[in-house]
């Protein structure tokens, strides 16, 4: 029998995968991580990944308000 899996709001995204929705190169996302901004980091093994609803909060703290 075959299952079907749905992609939810925590879905992981890799390095790539967030450097794209964000429209910067992947290297700031590591600069980002390594100065400790950015959205929160899942490390599975030797690989970091996001999870979608953390990138979500985290786009949305960064609304700045008009002058």
């Amino acid at each position: 029998m075959m299952t079907t899996t749905t992609l939810t709001d925590d879905r992981l995204l890799s390095v790539e995968d967030l450097a794209s929705m964000l429209g910067v190169p992947r290297q700031t996302i590591y600069v980002w991580r390594g100065k400790g901004y950015g959205p929160t980091a899942v490390k599975i093994g030797k690989y970091v990944r996001y999870r979608r609803s953390d990138v979500n909060v985290w786009i949305g703290e960064q609304v700045i308000a008009a002058a």
